[in-house]
């Protein structure tokens, strides 16, 4: 029955796959064919990257880095206090599901729209994005937050209540050290995110590298365009090993496991 059953939903997301492949376009090899043959002509454009808007690109790089550090740090800074007041066990009947629905309204906002926000809200360059980057991360960080939180060890949590200890006490000696390495590792990925979604801040005109591809497209120079790419692709790479080091530098014990 059981095997039946996974059939028959089996098909029915194979139909239902297919016929949106449809609805979307994916099905018609004429249109498929003409897409692959100028998704060839674009590629061959890239090549070889320019490298005279290597500087131009490296000091854009460099404010791009700093809109995804400030964004990350307002983003935890943020997130934090909010996850902790989203767990029923550390607040009143009633809070915790209107901060859970807040967080989740705004990570359904996308970062460039928030963008937008704060392009009109403060004008053109990083200060818009730096900000925009820092309120999406913590829609991100407070559920992601939340979700480590409540995934602590019960046994733990008892024992901590089990001497009288407040809600305050509760979160600062037993939650958050239980969940310290979860929790790092979450913000090291949101930084290495907010790295590459910052790079299309400048799409809007919230400072970054996105600023000069945006130019680079619509003046057709894919080669500079590349060039971009290529920078952005390497500072992805050096901070990914870097929060691999981090990450095994401060692999936490926690006090109740040790």
């Amino acid at each position: 029955m059981l095997v039946t059953r996974a059939r028959f939903y089996l098909l029915l997301l194979l139909i239902a796959t297919m016929y949106s492949a449809a609805g979307i376009g994916l099905l018609d090899l004429t249109r498929i064919t003409k897409g692959l043959g100028n998704i060839g002509i674009f590629v061959a454009d890239m090549f070889p990257p320019d490298p005279a808007a290597l500087p131009q690109v490296s000091i854009a790089m460099i404010e791009t880095i700093q809109i995804a550090l400030v964004g990350t740090v307002i983003g935890t800074v943020l997130a934090l206090p909010l996850a902790l007041l989203a767990m029923p066990a550390l607040t009143t009947h009633g809070v915790a599901p209107v901060l859970r629905f807040v967080l989740a309204f705004i990570r359904t906002v996308p970062a460039l729209l928030w963008g937008v926000l704060f392009v009109v809200a403060f004008g053109l360059g990083p200060t818009a994005g730096a900000v925009a980057i820092g309120l999406y991360s913590a829609g991100y960080l407070g559920k992601l937050f939340y979700e480590l939180l409540e995934g602590v060890d019960p046994e733990v949590v008892e024992a901590v209540r089990s001497v009288g200890c407040s809600r305050l006490q509760l979160a600062r000696y037993a939650l958050i050290p239980e969940a310290a390495n979860g929790l790092l590792a979450q913000l090291l990925f949101m930084f290495e995110y907010n790295v590459r979604s910052s790079s299309i801040m400048g799409f809007v005109g919230a400072g970054g590298i996105g600023y000069y591809m945006l130019g680079y497209i619509q003046l057709l120079r894919y080669d500079a365009l590349f060039t971009a790419l290529l920078v952005t692709l390497a500072v992805v790479l050096v901070l990914d090993v870097i929060s691999n080091r981090v990450r095994a530098a401060f692999s936490l014990r926690s006090p109740a496991s040790s």
